[in-house]
């Protein structure tokens, strides 16, 4: 069946030209997991594989989705102690295949999205390990110099929070399908306690497992979906990954089936000690940034529940009519974990 995203015959010209020994016919498969914007894996008649990326479809709230940033951040970490994907090449021209896109090399391995894509890919003596690494990986990203890897402009590096607050506020404002004063209560909360932020790093911005390729030997391979990175306090990349981080018998998960509930990975404060430990950062607030991750979460999923009712990604997903139940339970979750900070 025919891919709205995908022009064939106009992205095997740009291969051809832009992509060294690619051979097509290209067969194109959309790569399942990511909820924004959309990838695919890319197979030339001599099964070389690559990986595209490209917005939704249809309209794009301003700034977001934006393929020339995207493909900016990955090519400044190619030779950092980060590791992504090799860049291949941008295509900024939107009459090839109606959007901005960039190629990467694909890189093989397991993405653990489900609880029972990690008991299937990975030994349980594994896990523990992959979440340590997982960990390390943040405080590499954490440590990088914005300014040696040329990427110091890439947003303002001070009032970080504040910043997210206001966007995400808007945002919310942009997307929302029906009225959760939740959502408007806890943001007015949130924005009379910001903490005091440090020096300024490389913020991810959606850093969780499922945003990264293994190897077959346990290692991270690659760290993907760079779409919400910005500089500002390396402390909201953790409040995130805990808030991701679901642990078997809690009542809410922000993933359905949260690869990390599998036995053997490192428990949320296993996670948090080790961040502190080797980043050498003070992690006494770290509730506010918890509660500020669940908050932006519940915008996050209101955003794709949107472009899903628009039709921006096709066929909707089974189980996608939950997302508006889940935002609510989200919003909800920012509000216990805020009213705990006293």
């Amino acid at each position: 069946m025919a891919d709205e995203a995908i022009d064939q015959p106009n992205l095997e010209a740009w291969f051809s030209e832009h992509v060294p020994g690619a051979c097509p016919p290209l067969a194109f498969e959309r790569i399942s997991g990511g909820r924004s914007n959309l990838t695919y894996a890319v197979a030339d008649a001599a099964g070389k594989r690559w990986a595209l990326r490209r917005p939704p479809l249809g309209k794009r709230l301003a700034s977001a989705h934006d393929m020339v940033r995207e493909h900016r951040i990955i090519s400044a970490l190619q030779e950092t102690d980060v590791p992504v994907p090799p860049i291949v090449g941008l295509c900024e021209d939107e009459s090839v295949n109606g959007a901005p896109f960039f190629v990467m090399d694909f890189v093989e391995g397991p993405i653990l999205r489900s609880r029972a894509e990690a008991e299937q890919s990975v030994d349980e003596a594994q896990r523990r390990p992959i979440g340590e690494r997982v960990v390390d990986t943040l405080v590499a990203i954490h440590a990088i110099d914005p300014d040696r890897v040329g990427l110091g402009d890439l947003g303002r590096k001070q009032d970080y929070v504040a910043r997210q607050l206001r966007r995400w506020h808007g945002q919310w404002e942009k997307s929302k399908t029906h009225d959760l004063p939740l959502i408007d209560d806890v943001h007015r909360r949130l924005s009379k306690r910001i903490p005091d932020q440090g020096a300024a790093t490389i913020v991810h911005g959606d850093y969780r497992l499922d945003n990264m390729i293994l190897s077959d030997a346990g290692e991270v391979a690659a760290v993907v979906d760079w779409e919400l990175c910005t500089l500002g306090d390396p402390l909201a990349d953790v409040g995130m990954l805990i808030v991701y981080w679901s642990e078997a018998g809690d009542e809410l998960m922000p993933l359905f089936e949260a690869p990390t509930t599998a036995p053997g990975f490192p428990s949320r404060e296993e996670i948090s000690e080790r961040y502190a430990q080797h980043s050498g950062r003070d992690l006494s607030e770290i509730d506010f940034y918890v509660a500020l991750g669940w908050w932006k979460l519940a915008i996050i999923l209101q955003g794709v529940y949107a472009r899903y009712a628009a039709g921006q990604y096709g066929k909707a997903d089974e189980g996608i009519e939950r997302f508006a139940k889940i935002v609510e339970q989200l919003a909800n979750a920012a509000d216990q974990a805020e009213r705990r900070l006293g």
